[in-house]
Order: structure tokens, then sequence, then C-alpha cells
């Protein structure tokens, strides 16, 4: 059993190096291990990591604090349904956000994400916020506090959308679920889960007071779990176990169906870049789901490390990080999430900045970076212009594992905003020369059918 909240172990430890299977990845890959290994272990990376997460400015940008999540260690933290299961698979829990989950299992992290990338991994997002909404007037209610267009979405259609504010700020970012006439599954941030929760009750009011037909549950992390599988070989190994075709699963697109006598909503997305699923289950259910998904030989867990390594190669946000509420989609480089249908009508929360912003424009705009050979650039890593003006910051930042190098992400103004262009990036003091990239920094895998 690993230790967790209230004791301290260095990240030096928790990504110690794990004897790989050589014949398991190909000599690039070895190249690109080697390396990222040393980046992980150059970076500042001897800082102490308590038990309540907020002094890991060393690694992964997931675990720095969150505007409104509490990591004081005077609450008691949450566990998924998963908690005992993650701890007799020898998992390194930590609390992040409140929650006691796994950062990583016996790989190093830098190993995990490269599993992940050449096979499959199995994570437990559980801690994520998941709620049912349903009512004569439930797509109405959702699109009052969203950017998405649900009129016009099939049932079984999935859309990545974001909560705003009334400057156009992003309150959070969710994946909303048709499941069918006036029935949605929606799943958001564990993160955001209490201002979340405050903006979907308040609105629930107004609209019952106008009479209007919602209704709400949310989904305890002990009654309901969330797993996401993850790689080039998730649909093998899940089409094994449901009989459903899932070829004709698209990417964001989901399905109720059964694994064994386990009642399951399969969604094909995920937060990696590549081919994958987040299936919710039943608490109950999740942890011989878990067995069933594991038994399958080369899918291997993995953990909070991994998946931030992951999804920062493939150019998605993290809330609190690369997006919060004084960002816009349009800055974010997301206006895709406001739907055509939305902009015409310019009735969403927040319309007069976005739409406005849509027309003339922004003054910055999130862009990749990619650097050279020297040490990765963390958040706040000032970017500076090449004549050293500070014109923006890095969001996020680490080794890539699959490139070999440091990637960030973060904000400039548009005319440094250019693919190809060059910037600074201050590391402890030193400059280092970064390319504005465009992202995902690895191609995506997403299965469209195509």
């Amino acid at each position: 059993m690993w230790p967790y909240i209230g004791e301290h172990y260095t990240i030096l430890g928790l990504i110690k190096k794990f004897h790989f299977p050589q014949s398991a990845i190909s000599c690039e890959q070895q190249r690109m291990l080697k390396f990222s290994q040393k980046l992980w272990q150059s970076a500042r990376i001897g800082e102490v990591l308590d038990g309540n997460v907020s002094s890991i400015n060393s690694t992964c940008s997931l675990f720095k604090s969150h505007p409104g999540r509490d990591y004081s260690t005077n609450s008691i933290p949450k566990k998924t349904c998963l908690y005992d299961f993650h701890v007799e698979h020898h998992g390194k829990v930590v609390n992040f956000a409140g929650w006691l989950l796994p950062v990583q299992y016996k790989d190093a992290i830098a190993v995990s994400h490269h599993h992940t990338r050449t096979y499959a991994s199995l994570f437990d997002v559980g801690h994520m916020l998941q709620t049912r909404v349903w009512g004569k007037d439930a797509g109405e209610f959702l699109e009052s506090l969203t950017t998405a267009d649900l009129k016009n979405m099939k049932s079984g259609g999935a859309s990545l959308t974001v909560f705003t504010n009334d400057a156009g700020g992003i309150l959070d970012d969710l994946i909303i679920t048709k499941d069918g006439q006036d029935r949605y599954f929606v799943v958001s941030n564990a993160g955001r889960r209490s201002e979340d929760t405050e903006l979907l009750n308040q609105r629930l009011d107004e609209f019952i007071k106008r009479g209007k037909k919602v209704q709400l549950e949310y989904l305890d992390a002990l009654d309901q779990g969330l797993l996401a599988l993850q790689g080039p070989i998730a649909a093998r190994v899940l089409q094994a176990l449901v009989k459903i075709d899932l070829t004709k699963l698209f990417f964001m697109n989901s399905v109720e169906t059964k694994i064994s006598n386990c009642n399951v909503r399969i969604t094909r997305c995920g937060y990696t870049g590549e081919d994958g699923f987040e299936i919710s289950v039943r608490g109950k259910d999740a942890r011989v789901l878990a067995e069933m998904i594991l038994a399958v030989d080369d899918v291997r867990l993995a953990g909070l490390g991994p998946r931030d390594s992951l999804r920062l190669e493939a150019g998605l946000c993290l809330y609190g990080h690369d997006i919060d509420e004084n960002t816009t989609p349009i800055e974010a480089g997301l206006a895709w999430l406001v739907a055509k249908r939305r902009r015409a009508e310019g009735n969403f929360t927040g319309a007069e900045r976005i739409l406005t912003q849509l027309k003339v424009g922004v003054r910055k705009k999130r862009v990749g970076l990619m650097l050279g050979q020297g040490p990765p650039a963390r958040e706040n890593a000032p970017i500076l212009t090449p004549e050293g003006e500070k014109v923006g910051a890095v969001t996020s930042g680490g080794p890539s594992p699959s490139l070999g190098k440091p990637i960030a992400m973060g904000y400039v103004p548009p005319d440094l905003a250019q693919n190809g262009g060059g910037v600074l990036v201050e590391v402890r003091g030193k400059t280092y020369k970064a390319t504005v990239t465009k992202m995902p920094f690895v191609k995506a895998n997403y299965y469209t059918g195509k």
C-alpha cells in the first residue's frame, strides 16, 4: 500500500525508472523514453509532493492549484468507487483536488505514456461530475448555460462545450450527450464541482419558477464510476466485451449497452488524443469491469501523470490553467465550440463579447510552443519577444515523451501567434528559444470512420 494523505514523498520517487521489456517498444521509443526520463528528472523534480498537492509545480501542470479547488488537508478527501482497487494494484495515491487518486502505478510516467500511445491504458476518471438532466425543457435548460446546439444534435451524439459567464469567460468545459428525446448526460470537471452545481441549481430554480419542466440528478462517485480506455488497441479490447459493433460508434458518439451483466454507457472520446472510450458504470460493477479490461493482453493501468502528458501532447486544455473565467473560447482557440445556430441567434451567456471577438479579433491567442533541448517551461513561465519584451505566459508545459523535447501552451498577442514564429521562454532566469507550433503536437487518432 502506497502512502497518501499526510505523508510525504519526492517526485523522483514517484517517477523512478521501471524496467520495461525492450522488445515491447521500438528503438526510437527507447530513445525518446530515455530522453523524457532525463527531462522529468532535470526539471526541479526533487521538490516534495505533500498530501495536499499544493507544492508540485515541478511535474505535470495538473497538480497545481486550480481556482475554486479545495486542497486543504482540513477537508476529508473523497474517493471514487475504485479507490481500494487502486491500492491493491499498487497505485501511488495522492490527494488531487480533494480526491484520492493514483498519480501512477508501477510504470514510470514516461513508460505509461508510451504504452498508451502504443497499446492501451485504463484510467479511473470517476472523480469527474456526472449529471443526468431530463424533462421537456432539458435541452433549452442546457443551451441557456452553454454554447452548444442541442436542438440539432442526434440521439447518441455528444458535444464538447463550455459554460460561459456574462463576459464570455469559460466557467468550465464539459461533454453533453443526448440520450434521447429530452434526456441528457453531462460530464464536467471534478475541480469545478461546486461552481457547476451552483450554476445548474440556480438556473434550475429560474426554470422551475417559469413553469419549465427540468430535473437534475448528480451521480455520487461511489455509486457511479467512470473509466477511460485509451490507446490504439482500445477498440479491439472493448469489442471483445460487447455485442454492439464498435466500428459504427464514431468519435463523440455514445450508446447505452451491457458488458457481461453490467449496464454501461460507452462514449467514444477521451483526453489523450488517441482513439478510446469513456465508460460510465454503476459503482458496484466498476471493479469487475476494470478487471475484465485489464485481463486483456497489452492493457495497463495508468494514472494522473501520464494522463496529463498525453493531453498536453494532444493540445487539450486543462481548466484553471489553459482556460478560465477570464478567457473566452475565441482567445483559447476554441471558436468551434460556439455552434453556428447559437452564433446566429446570439442568445447564449456572454454572446456580446464572444460574437464581437469573432468579428474583430482578440488581443491574445493560445498557441503551442516547441522548445529545444533545454528544461521544460512550466506554468507562468514568461513568454518574451525575440527582443526580450514580456508578452505572455505559459499555461501548461512539460516534457513530451513522444517527441523527446519540451512542449508548452500559452497566450501571446496575435502578431506572434503565427505558426513557425519565434519567441523566447524564460525558465529560472534564463531564456530559451521556442517555436510557435500548430497543435496538436502529436497527431490525433480519433476514430471518425473515414
